[in-house]
């Protein structure tokens, strides 16, 4: 079995972010990324704007990308299921 991981790009991650009501920071929490105190108070993430900007050349590796859609339940074929709901579906439901 293959899965395919694409790398976002910035303006990818974005669209995935606010489709799943994030903000930076929770996104950023999510999935362990560093927080810092925002020069104007509150908290922000470095790590996640640069992922975000089009003018940056980090980006966020496409397993990991893949994880924050499925945390987010955004993922366009996959979703997670806890393994002790998988023992109460039927064996035919999960053929």
């Amino acid at each position: 079995m293959h899965i395919q991981m694409t790398t976002p790009t910035g303006d990818e991650l974005k669209a995935a972010r606010v489709k799943a009501g994030l903000s930076q920071v929770e996104a950023a929490i999510l999935m362990g990324y560093p927080v810092q105190s925002g020069s104007r108070g509150g908290q922000q993430s470095r790590t996640w704007q640069a992922l975000e900007s089009s003018s940056d050349p980090r980006n966020m590796p496409g397993p990991i990308f893949a994880m924050f859609q499925l945390l987010t339940d955004s993922h366009p074929i996959y979703s997670l299921i806890k393994k002790n709901a998988c023992a109460e579906l039927d064996v035919d439901e999960i053929g």
